[in-house]
């Protein structure tokens, strides 16, 4: 029988998402068996992502200063917004280095099902963004049903304010066989085509 603490323990770990019984039990024993200075590392980086971390008042991404660094970045193109779902689509587009734009975090996607609607989403803002001069908006959510329904609902939103609104491309990804790709991301691969 464990004691009580790591059954506790355990049981918190597995409320994380990806982690099932056995990974809890093993996270759980391997923190028993470290060294305490190591543990309290841990504890005091889970507190202070609690404490510190919060929402920008401008595009909802994570930061721990607000407005966060790309809202306050001067050298970016303030006339270009890159709309996507949730904080962690901004890290997957800045480790291209490519876009130098602005973000705008919707934090989720349209999905009735689940009983999100646009009033759940941060569209008001975004909206609002668009009135300081913003030239184009670049839709970068999920290519899945939700996503594609956002993007749809915004670009009806966006294109009566007279900005630019344009789509990531999708499609086949590089290193990919073409047998193993779906009928929807060949679709999207031969609709997104361009000339070489």
């Amino acid at each position: 029988m464990l004691p009580d603490p790591l059954v506790r323990l355990i049981e918190e770990l597995q409320r994380l998402p990806g982690i099932g019984p056995k990974g809890a039990q093993r996270l759980a024993f391997h923190i028993l068996k470290t060294p305490r200075e190591t543990t309290e590392r841990l504890v005091d980086a889970i507190r202070d992502v609690k404490e510190q971390v919060t929402y920008c008042s401008v595009c909802n991404n994570i930061t721990d200063v607000d407005p966060c660094g790309y809202c306050s970045n001067t050298d970016r193109d303030q006339r270009v917004i890159c709309v996507v779902e949730e904080p962690p689509n901004v890290a997957a587009i800045e480790k291209t280095r490519e876009f130098k734009g602005l973000y705008h975090v919707l934090m989720g996607a349209l999905s009735p099902l689940q009983g999100i609607g646009p009033d759940d989403l941060k569209i008001k803002s975004l909206l609002q963004r668009v009135s300081n001069g913003v030239t184009e908006i670049i839709l970068a959510t999920n290519p899945n049903v939700e996503g594609e329904a956002t993007a749809i609902y915004l670009a009806r939103l966006l294109k009566p304010l007279g900005v630019k609104v344009t789509r990531i491309a999708m499609g086949v990804p590089v290193g990919s066989d073409l047998e193993y790709a779906d009928e929807i991301t060949m679709h999207k691969a031969m609709e997104g085509r361009r000339e070489v």
